[in-house]
């Protein structure tokens, strides 16, 4: 007898901090410019903006990935130089994906910044939705080291 995995909605989030040894504006001026993505987010090849707007609420972006995938995203919030929050359309197995990249100076060239998203999942197992939650966080982790190593030089 083979025995179905029993697939559902399951939802998680994902939160990585990172401290830079670098200024809050030049930190600003890296994690805003959202089609600057290939310079640090891990195997982005491409992003290009779908918008007028650049930055701030109603700017959208296409991601491409290096095995092809595209990912749609909607800037929802922003904070010039504090934050800004993006959701997923299109491309990822969710149905929902709400992201804020956020920073803090903690002193004159100490910058913390935080990446946190809640997700919740199409239907898949639940080992599955946690392999998926894993494979975030890691890649998280990677793009804010290089994130880190590239305002750091």
């Amino acid at each position: 007898m083979v025995k179905t995995v029993k697939k559902s909605f399951h939802t998680g989030t994902v939160k990585k901090i990172i401290t830079i040894k670098a200024s809050k504006d030049k930190v600003w001026r890296k994690v805003s410019n959202i089609v600057g993505l290939p310079t640090w987010v891990v195997d982005v090849k491409k992003t290009i903006y779908l918008s007028k707007n650049k930055k701030g609420i109603g700017a959208i972006r296409l991601i491409t990935f290096a095995d092809e995938n595209k990912i749609e995203e909607h800037i929802i919030a922003w904070k010039d130089k504090e934050y800004f929050t993006y959701i997923a359309t299109e491309g990822l197995p969710l149905r929902a994906y709400v992201a804020t990249i956020s920073i803090k100076a903690k002193s004159t060239k100490l910058v913390e910044l935080t990446w946190q998203s809640y997700l919740n999942s199409k239907k898949m197992s639940e080992t599955q939705f946690l392999e998926f939650l894993a494979f975030m966080g890691s890649f998280y982790e990677a793009s804010l080291e290089n994130l880190k190593a590239l305002l750091e030089k």
